[in-house]
This record gives structure tokens, C-alpha cells and sequence, in this order.
């Protein structure tokens, strides 16, 4: 698989303190690894979108990967998140499939504490759903 990376990508990730960096990192590697690992997907790029950390396919969604400063009372580090483009059903499918395991901010993130133990499995089918999204949005429930 071809990765395509923008300068500006390792830029914006480099900005962000180091105990947030490993998480969304982490996030990285593993839209990475569901690409590699989905049929069909020749070319990933890496870069911005709305100045966040972001992936494309030419046959899915944008995956963006983000971080939100913690607020009073919250924890230290804040929450971080994968965000899909909120005018696709992504987010709520992943919702239907799996509100029991995940935290959702509307129709356009998957949301983690710093504490929160990942559910990789389902993050990663999140993930390939977000990737092939084009080649699946006229299926019920994205075909799953």
C-alpha cells in the first residue's frame, strides 16, 4: 500500500504535548494497519483536514484524528478522538453496532478518555467502514 504524507501532518502532530501524542498516535497506527489489512485499498494519504491529522482514501470517508483540551473537573489530558465527516451515516452505524463499548459526540466522533481502554477490534471495523465508505453507503447499516 502507498502512504502519501503531507509535511504538514508530522508538523501538527509533533505540536501536540507528548502524553497525547502516543494516544493519537496509536490512532494512527491503527487506520494504518486497517488499511493495510482492507482488500482493495491501494493508497492512503496522510494530511490535513480543518488543521487536523487526517486520512483518505479514494474509496472512503476522512478519518481524522484530534484532541479537545480538558475542562475543569475533567481529566488532565482531556478527551481525543477519531472524527468521520458528519453528513455521512458512519457515526451511526457505528452507534447502532456499538453503543455499549463506545462514547460518540453526535454524528461526527468516536470519543476516549485518557483512562479508557481501547476496543480495538471494533475500532478497527469503525475503521474500515470509514475507509471503503463509498463503496458501501448505499447499503442498510453500511452492509454490516
Amino acid at each position: 500500500m502507498e502512504i502519501v504524507v503531507s509535511p504538514e501532518f508530522d508538523f501538527v502532530m509533533n505540536q501536540y504535548p507528548e502524553s497525547i501524542k502516543s494516544k493519537l498516535a496509536f490512532l494512527c497506527g491503527l487506520i494504518l494497519q486497517t488499511a493495510a489489512e482492507t482488500p482493495g485499498i491501494k493508497r492512503i494519504e496522510k494530511t490535513l483536514k480543518w488543521g487536523e491529522p487526517s486520512f483518505l482514501t479514494k474509496q472512503g470517508s476522512t478519518i481524522r484524528v484530534g484532541w479537545k483540551k480538558s475542562k475543569p473537573r475533567q481529566s488532565k489530558l482531556g478527551q481525543y478522538a477519531l472524527y468521520f465527516n458528519c453528513k455521512t451515516k458512519l457515526v451511526d452505524t457505528f452507534r447502532e453496532c456499538y453503543s455499549d463499548i463506545f462514547n460518540f459526540e453526535g454524528n461526527r466522533a468516536i470519543v476516549f478518555e485518557e483512562s479508557d481502554v481501547l476496543a480495538i477490534d471494533e475500532l478497527k471495523h469503525c475503521i474500515m467502514l470509514a475507509l471503503t465508505y463509498h463503496k458501501r453507503k448505499h447499503l442498510p447499516l453500511l452492509g454490516v
